[in-house]
């Protein structure tokens, strides 16, 4: 019997990413949380329904003084 090591097929498209059947909401806090490197997203909702959404990001630096994020790329 043979594994197959191949890696994960990645959609392409914000259409593959995010099916139809998301809400405009749904999809607007999945695009926010996959933009976060480092922070929060904060929901509120009030009487059951989501009316804000709140993203904090925070650029870290290492000790060189180069953003956290070039140097893990």
């Amino acid at each position: 019997m043979s594994v197959s090591s191949a890696a994960p097929v990645r959609p392409q498209s914000d259409a593959q990413l995010f099916p139809a059947q998301l809400t405009e909401v749904e999809r607007h806090i999945l695009q926010s949380l996959q933009q976060i490197r480092f922070g929060t997203l904060e929901i509120v909702i009030h009487d059951s329904r989501v009316v804000q959404i709140e993203k904090s990001e925070k650029v870290r630096f290492d000790v060189k003084g180069k953003p956290l994020a070039d140097a893990l790329s």
